[in-house]
Order: C-alpha cells, then structure tokens, then sequence
C-alpha cells in the first residue's frame, strides 16, 4: 500500500461530502422507503396489537425514516434517540434497563467495536413482542465482494469495520436469536468513476474505497485493477450506458 493513501475518517469534511454524493447516486434512501411502506406496518402492527404507546429505541440515527413510515397514524411513538456506545454506558450506570418496543439500527453496527456483545445487549431491552430492526449491506451486494478482495490493501481504520449481514446473521445464529432477513436490491450509479478528472467520480471513488483522495494517491496497478472489476457483473450491473454498482440492503427483524 502507498503510504500516502490514509483513511477517508481522516478528513470529517470530505468523508461528508463524498458521503453526500453517495445518497445522491444511489437508490439506498428508495430502498428503506420501500421497506419501511411495504413491511414496516405489519412488523409495528403485531408489537402495537396489545399495546396504546410503542416504545421506539432509534440507536444512530434513522428515526425520520420511521416515523415518515405510511399506515401507522394510530401508533403513538415514544422516541430515544442515542449512540450505542452513550446508550449502553449510561444504561450499565444506571443498573436499571428500560424495556423498548421496537430498536432500530440502521447502518451503524458498521462502527461498533464489539458487534455480538452490542447485539446481545440491546436485544435483552426488548419487551414482549418487540422486534429489533436491522439494516446493513447484504452478503449478495459488491461491497461484500469489494471487501474481500480489497479490504487489505485500502487503509486500515479502527472506525469502521466490514461487516454485511452474512456477517450478522452468523453472530444472531451463534446467539441463538431468531430472526427473519429481507433483501432489497439497490444500486450506486459509479459511471462518473470512469471519466478521468470528474469530480464526482472522484469522491465516489473516496466512498468506495473509504480512502481519502483514492484516483490522487492509489498505486496505479490498485487503481486499474479495481476499475476493473468494478464493471464486472459480480459488482455491478451495465444498464442503458451506466454502470450500477450493487448495494443491495438486508433488513434483519429481530424477535424478542
């Protein structure tokens, strides 16, 4: 690895703004919207059955989504918004543990340290009924397959970690929770990757890469190899001129 290429966490300003143009070239908010119409009413509608108020525990942000949610005007939500970690500590002080209706998780266990142990905590908040919603890149996305390959030669970050649900579901059946798991496909136009000096291209390469001014400071033969495969049908998909790079999403829901 050259030793000019750091971690795109480096830079707050830039992670942001490549993060920006993520969102803006892909269909990931699409995607939750459509779980959250299509699936997400039934799941409150089972916990809220017996229950006038459900207690809606929002761990790293994703609470819009929910709460735009179709179909739930008659649900009255309590809203605790938190990170896991200031979650967890204070909760561990206070030695009382409130029980929660429905956790969600949307992805953020990407920036947890110890993902089992996480799991296992939050799971014990639920109460009866309650259900744990979580949402990660799936075992079938290019990022599965990008990490793989490349994960060890991009730079090494304590800050996140590669984790899809593959991942995930191995650690809920080493915990023997029980758990249903739903893929919606969604895609990452990256066709600007592929036009020499685009700016957009560039901080989408940052975002793939998570590496700070990848095109600028990525060994050459990294650089071409990784362009490469990018247009391969393992990572993504060539529709009408564009290049559409596979980042479908699992939603894992939780039993109690």
């Amino acid at each position: 690895m050259a030793s000019s290429m750091r971690s795109l966490f480096s830079d707050h300003g830039k992670y942001v703004e490549s993060f920006r143009r993520f969102l803006n070239h892909s269909t990931e908010h699409q995607c939750m919207q459509e779980f959250m119409d299509k699936k997400l009413p039934g799941i409150i509608g089972r916990i809220g059955d017996t229950k006038s108020e459900i207690k809606i525990l929002s761990i790293g942000g994703g609470a819009e989504l929910v709460a735009k949610t179709s179909n739930l005007e008659n649900v009255k939500f309590a809203w605790h918004k938190e990170t896991s970690s200031e979650y967890q500590s204070r909760m561990l002080e206070k030695k009382e543990l409130q029980k929660w209706d429905f956790i969600h998780m949307i992805q953020m266990l990407y920036y947890v340290k110890d993902i089992p142990a996480t799991l296992k905590f939050f799971h014990s908040l639920l109460g009866t009924n309650a259900k744990m919603l979580i949402i990660v890149v799936s075992g079938s996305s290019g990022w599965d397959k990008l990490w793989k390959k490349y994960g060890s030669r991009f730079p090494q970050d304590d800050l996140c970690q590669y984790i899809t649900s593959d991942d995930l579901t191995q650690m809920l059946d080493n915990l023997g929770l029980k758990y249903e798991c739903y893929d919606l496909l969604s895609t990452m136009d990256i066709s600007d990757c592929f036009i020499d000096g685009n700016e957009n291209g560039d901080l989408l390469w940052d975002f793939l890469t998570e590496t700070c001014n990848f095109n600028a400071t990525a060994p050459p033969d990294l650089r071409a190899e990784l362009g490469k495969d990018l247009q391969e049908p393992e990572f993504s998909a060539k529709k009408e001129g564009k290049v559409l790079f596979n980042n479908t999403l699992s939603f894992i829901v939780i039993e109690a």
